[in-house]
């Protein structure tokens, strides 16, 4: 007897757990209002998506049962994620998504960001708890159906939903103020069924759970945000975190053998599993302060870097170069600030950006690493902007990014400078191209067109976008926080399928 008493008590204790237990990123995972079928969340942290089961009769009126992850967060942020229902389904109106929550009250007021089993996708909140949700008065309706990847954020009162179609920019399906809720929220991902005698399945992928820093923010007095390092699949879009931080570090490059990774931290560089693990500082002698400009031959036998040298013009910054597996470094650039982007194919020559004599501007220069004078490829005008210079494998040409135009885009041009070629046009300031080991996709950021021209801050809403080589219209591949350090250099992994870099979170 008192051994079934011990293992029905495991159960119990064992069930709890999996009703509210930590889950991925989310502290918690329950059934709010007590639907007549128990649901949960189950995590796969190979894969970081979150398979979701949920029943209850609705999300709607005075009261609401449904399964939620969630975690208690206060002040500002941002929740993204990418849905997919598992199955048919059995009503039309399931729903999945994100939900910003005042408490686990089953009548608690909330703002969800929803999508239905038929592809229907609103905005709906309860503005006070216990108060009845009213159709129409109390959402706001997308004009589009079908939406995989939904956006929530909270800024003081205003909670605004962003949602897009794979490869599409993130759109404003509207926003509401709710002046009543707490500044302590709940905020997770939920299913329910709108049927309290059936259970559904959905799972949901790339849930990233951001607090921005304010406007005024200034990192080099209040200290950096936190920092992720990803890895992501341009073909499949799934992302995974394999490494965070509170603190500061960019830059990721893809090391040769396809394992390993390298990243720049507090002046130094660091090699990491690419599934995680624990870092590896890399040798680089005297240059004890990197900063994020740094990468790896073609042929995988040389590191170039930027050092800063104290008490030169520009921060000082240097470019040098290296054996890859460590060593001291050979001085390329005398002349100060210069920033390393690119490696020419046959190992011999660097890219880089400079800014020389009386000039302001920056502009984009080659040199044999073995010594020799320095060669300007571009002659920028007062208030352009040249950056991000990168050989194509091939030798044919260096794409880049300037402000030529007026806005930031990105741009080819012959390996001698000449016959410039714009190749995006859109509002966004589009920085850093990368091109794939195979010379057929590359992949840049974008800010936003709010941003100053020439600007590459850290801490924005930034999207990660790919288009081919030989020509197309560009594609969202990833939705993130992040900026200055995120993709300054190549970071493609060898076989042309993945690249890596770095978003950035206050939580």
């Amino acid at each position: 007897m008192k051994y079934l008493i011990a293992l029905f008590s495991l159960f119990l204790f064992q069930f709890a757990i999996a009703q509210d237990g930590k889950v991925g990123i989310f502290s918690h995972n329950k059934d709010i209002g007590n639907p007549k079928l128990k649901g949960k969340t189950v995590y796969d942290k190979e894969t970081q998506t979150y398979h979701l089961q949920g029943a209850g009769y609705n999300i709607w009126f005075e009261r609401d049962e449904f399964h939620y992850a969630f975690d208690k967060v206060d002040g500002d942020f941002i929740l993204t994620a990418n849905f997919e229902f598992v199955g048919e389904g059995v009503d039309l109106h399931r729903k999945v998504g994100l939900m910003i929550r005042e408490s686990e009250d089953e009548n608690a007021a909330h703002i969800t960001a929803t999508l239905h089993g038929d592809g229907l996708t609103v905005l709906q909140w309860r503005e006070l708890k216990g108060a009845f949700m009213r159709d129409p008065e109390d959402e706001i309706f997308a004009p589009k159906t079908h939406y995989s990847i939904l956006q929530l954020e909270r800024t003081g009162d205003e909670f605004i939903m962003r949602a897009a179609h794979p490869g599409e920019p993130l759109q404003v399906i509207g926003s509401h103020k709710m002046s009543v809720m707490k500044n302590a929220v709940l905020a997770g991902i939920f299913i329910g069924s709108h049927n309290e005698d059936v259970l559904e399945e959905a799972k949901a992928w790339n849930v990233r759970l951001d607090k921005p820093a304010l406007a005024n923010y200034n990192p080099g007095q209040e200290g950096y945000l936190g920092c992720r390092l990803e890895t992501m699949n341009v073909f499949k879009g799934v992302r995974k975190v394999i490494f965070e931080k509170d603190g500061r570090f960019e830059a990721p490059n893809w090391m040769p053998d396809g394992q390993k990774l390298l990243i720049n931290m507090d002046g130094s560089l660091y090699k990491i599993p690419v599934e995680g693990g624990s870092l590896e500082k890399l040798n680089t002698g005297f240059a004890d302060r990197n900063n994020n400009d740094h990468g790896i031959s073609f042929d995988g036998k040389m590191l170039a870097i930027s050092h800063q040298r104290e008490g030169y013009p520009g921060w000082g910054s240097t470019v040098y170069v290296l054996p890859l597996e460590g060593g001291e470094p050979t001085l390329v650039t005398e002349e100060t600030p210069s920033y390393w982007h690119g490696w020419s194919p046959n190992g011999k020559e660097v890219l880089y950006v400079a800014s020389r004599g009386e000039r302001k501007t920056y502009d984009i220069y080659k040199k044999n690493i073995k010594g020799g004078d320095e060669v300007a490829l571009t002659n920028t005008k007062p208030g352009e902007h040249v950056d991000g210079c990168e050989y194509s494998p091939d030798g044919k040409y260096i794409y880049y990014n300037g402000s030529k135009s007026g806005t930031m885009q990105i741009w080819r041009m012959k390996p001698d400078g000449s016959n410039p070629e714009q190749l995006t046009f859109d509002e966004t300031n589009d920085w850093f191209p990368h091109i794939s080991p195979d010379g057929k996709w590359m992949v840049y950021i974008s800010f936003p067109a709010d941003i100053p021209v020439n600007d590459h801050p850290s801490y924005k809403r930034v999207t990660l976008k790919m288009m081919p080589t030989s020509g197309g219209a560009p594609r969202v591949i990833a939705y993130l926080y992040g900026g200055q350090g995120t993709i300054n250099v190549p970071s493609w992994s060898p076989d042309s399928q993945s690249v890596a870099f770095v978003s950035n979170s206050g939580i």
